[in-house]
């Protein structure tokens, strides 16, 4: 059994609350979204139409892609509405020492 490889991607003070950060860790594009004070971590590019979801917005439903507004639910990446209609890939986070890393 392989042990979960932690990527250090930001530090917390990097994304305040309704902030989100865009980070690219090797090949993957993760975006880190801090809504309500939760941390979480998806793939960074729309899955309808490859839009930065970095120059988004975020709400208490998610995160809204800012080329056609898609909005995706940040704990499942489902998309809310098209129309984007494939979820986004979301990964685990963990917060050590003041430091986000998320499980690649």
């Amino acid at each position: 059994m392989t042990m979960p490889e932690w990527i250090k991607v930001c530090s917390l003070e990097d994304v305040g609350d309704g902030q989100l950060l865009g980070r690219d860790c090797g090949e993957k594009k993760i975006l880190v979204a801090n809504i309500g004070g939760k941390i979480h971590a998806t793939d960074r590019i729309c899955t309808h139409a490859d839009a930065d979801l970095a120059n988004g917005i975020t709400s208490p439903e998610g995160v809204r892609c800012p080329l056609h507004l898609s909005v995706f639910d940040m704990e499942s990446g489902a998309p809310q509405n098209p129309p984007a209609e494939a979820p986004l890939r979301v990964y685990n986070v963990k917060i050590d020492d003041g430091q986000i890393y998320v499980e690649a």
